[in-house]
């Protein structure tokens, strides 16, 4: 028996063996599209719940599902759980004032009509709040929890009735059979949508009762704004009289206009005032201090332009006098919320590759960082403590709690949720950080991805990803498009630079790609490329594609026609073919004109200096090229322009075409498809390293 025991221990001990050496499954493009994702995080005033959005992928329907999920702070062994209310459809929860109750929006009711709706802290029955015949769009429950600010879709020139007649004109429009629509201003269309004359403004609904009053009455204007705006926009202050919103006013130059100010209007409505008049660029996010003396926002300096540093500015309400805050601290802040003691503002801002929170003394604008990596995606300040969700290049975003008296919260905290659990059994690839000297000898950084399951002295092909903005980031943050662990996982190295004008390293660093898109920025990459290939032997500079999306497919496109030698194979998304067009066909005409210098109408000899249509001769790379229909940012034509380029010239290219998208790829079936093609169209050029 002894004899058995021991030979039992020991097969059982080479089992072990054998399963440590099996290699991980890794993860694919298959397995993130099908995770769940968190968000819209909301705390209960004491601490003791959290709510969030989970979305679930219904690929068989092709649509993402979204229901409320719900934490106890109070035993982090506890799982969270999904609230019952979530059947009818759910999202966008808040926690009531008193806590006792959660407020949410669903189109549940027969009419399928979004509308505000709540239930109690078991979370299995829904009483409907709000009775409109419009679309709820967004909300803020009042501090004192007797009444709502919700924003509608309405048409402003319906002043003095706006609810009713806008609910008449809708249906006029339905019966009449012609289907022409006459404009006399841009936009004409923005983003994905046509335009079709209403605008979101907020309303005043009691809770008791009665009917909503209008806060922005006959607003030539969004709030929230279009097509992203949300809550984030408009703050309630705390005693419950007074609204304050975001907005630009429209007018005929709303394509060519950055200047948002703050308004301050009564709850019950009446004439509002400018209170950033004298500033006439973008000035958002209203956030009142807990005792009603400060108004804090956020502010640029530079008219037409989207990327500027959003400064934070400090408005005394009793006198009105303005100061700035931190103004030393050259980084651009995100989310801004106040502390609960109302002695510093707690801020997101990018830092070098990542997203970090940071703590700011109001009165000696001392910052201090809270986070240390990845991508601080929503938090909460408890009397407990903080609670967030975080991101990263090897995780989506999870939720946390902060260790007590932890100097930086994501430093030993604690996780609070098993969504995704089945990712710790995949394989990602690990991942660092890296620098060099690029554009004028300064100090530009980037990352490099191992394939899921490295073997060391083996070389593998690789994915030079190219981000978009062109001010954005591919840093230590998840993304449910652009994902480098998808390509890690399928068996390739990742490269990726943030080149002059990538966010979070300076303003100055930002500003250096506008009116020079083909020129700093390209010898960054090239630059970041030679280090890359120098100090990691395990990338195959033989083997290798450069993909992009908006500024990353302008920067394929131009990278054709002028840096053909280094990548066997492209892949050009939704990305600008011609400068010219651009600036006759985009939406946003002030991003275009300043990062030109210029207008198209006056000088259009200027579009042409880093104009890819202009190389379009010299292009020999094989490209695929991607491009949807309701792109109203970089319009169908110009990867119709790409893809007759190519063909013209004989060069082995496909046109992938979405008729249902936008600038973004976000129905399920349709992004399946999009990383069956680009994975498809890498390994026909370059392989794969499994």
């Amino acid at each position: 028996m002894m004899y058995r025991h021991t030979l039992s221990i020991a097969a059982g001990l080479l089992s072990v063996f054998a399963a440590q050496a099996q290699p991980k499954s890794p993860f694919t493009y298959q397995k993130m599209l099908m995770l769940d994702r968190i968000s819209g995080l909301d705390v209960s005033p004491d601490g003791h719940y959290a709510v969030f959005n989970v979305r679930a992928t219904d690929m068989e329907n092709n649509k993402g599902v979204t229901t409320l999920w719900m934490k106890d702070l109070s035993d982090p062994a506890k799982p969270e759980v999904k609230l019952g209310v979530s059947e009818g459809g759910a999202n966008g929860a808040q926690f009531s004032p008193d806590g006792q109750s959660i407020y949410f929006l669903s189109g549940r009711g027969s009419d399928g009509i979004t509308q505000v709706w709540k239930t109690d802290l078991k979370g299995e029955m829904a009483a409907q709040v709000t009775t409109l015949p419009l679309d709820v769009g967004s909300f803020r429950i009042t501090p004192d929890g007797k009444g709502l600010v919700v924003s509608l879709a309405v048409f402003p020139e319906c002043q003095g009735n706006e609810i009713a007649c806008t609910v008449e004109r809708i249906e006029a429009r339905k019966a009449d059979k012609a289907t022409g629509t006459v404009y006399t201003k841009m936009f004409v269309r923005h983003w994905s949508t046509w335009e079709d004359g209403t605008r979101n403004h907020l309303f005043h609904v009691p809770m008791a009762g009665g009917m909503p009053v209008a806060i922005t009455d006959g607003l030539d204007g969004d709030v929230p704004s279009k097509p992203w705006g949300d809550e984030g926009d408009y703050w309630i202050a705390p005693d419950s009289r007074t609204v304050y919103y975001s907005v630009r006013t429209a007018g005929t130059t709303e394509p060519w206009s950055t200047n948002f100010d703050i308004w301050s209007v009564p709850l019950t409505g009446g004439a509002a005032t400018n209170l950033t008049a004298e500033n006439k660029a973008w000035d958002a996010s209203p956030r009142v201090s807990p005792d009603g003396k400060t108004l804090a926002y956020l502010a640029m300096q530079r008219p037409g332009f989207e990327a500027d540093r959003f400064w934070i500015k400090l408005r005394d309400l009793a006198t009105g006098k303005v100061t700035t805050l931190a103004g030393d601290w050259d980084r651009s802040v995100g989310a801004m919320k106040w502390s609960k003691d109302g002695g510093s503002l707690l801020v997101t801002a990018q830092d070098v590759g990542r997203t970090k929170l940071f703590r700011i003394d109001v009165k000696k604008g001392i910052v201090t960082p809270l986070s240390k990596d990845g991508h601080m995606d929503a938090f909460f300040e408890t009397p407990k403590g903080f609670v967030f969700l975080k991101s990263g290049l090897n995780n989506p975003s999870q939720l946390f709690a902060a260790k007590p008296k932890a100097k930086l919260i994501d430093e030993g905290a604690t996780k609070l949720t098993a969504i995704n659990k089945e990712l710790e059994s995949l394989a990602f690839g690990q991942y660092e950080q890296f620098s060099f000297p690029g554009w004028n000898n300064e100090t530009v950084h980037g990352y490099v991805i191992k394939p899921a399951n490295y073997v060391e002295g083996k070389k593998y092909p690789v994915a030079f990803l190219i981000h978009g903005g062109p001010q954005g980031s591919f840093g230590d943050g998840w993304s449910f498009r652009w994902n480098p662990q998808t390509y890690a996982g399928a068996g390739y190295a990742v490269v990726m630079i943030d080149f002059h004008g990538s966010t979070g390293y300076g303003q100055a660093f930002t500003d250096a790609i506008s009116q020079h898109w083909g020129d700093r920025p390209l010898e960054d990459l090239q630059k970041g490329w030679a280090y890359a290939l120098k100090t990691y032997p395990f990338l195959d500079g033989d083997r290798a594609a450069a993909l992009g999306a908006s500024y990353g497919g302008f920067m394929v496109n131009w990278i054709a026609g002028t840096w053909r030698d280094a990548f066997k194979c492209l892949v050009s998304h939704n990305g600008v073919f011609d400068q010219r067009a651009m600036g006759y066909s985009t939406e946003e005409l002030w991003f275009t004109d300043w990062e030109v210098g210029t207008d198209v109408f006056n000088h259009p000899e200027a579009f042409d200096k880093f104009n890819p249509v202009m190389h379009a001769k010299d292009w020999t790379v094989p490209m695929l090229v991607i491009h949807s229909d309701h792109d109203y940012r970089i319009p169908l034509s110009q990867g119709l322009g790409v893809f007759t380029a190519l063909q013209a010239k004989g060069i082995d290219s496909e046109f992938l075409r979405f008729p249902d998208e936008n600038h973004w790829v976000l129905k399920p079936q349709n992004s399946m498809q999009w990383h069956k093609e680009v994975f498809g169209w890498l390994a026909k050029y370059i392989g794969n390293g499994r």
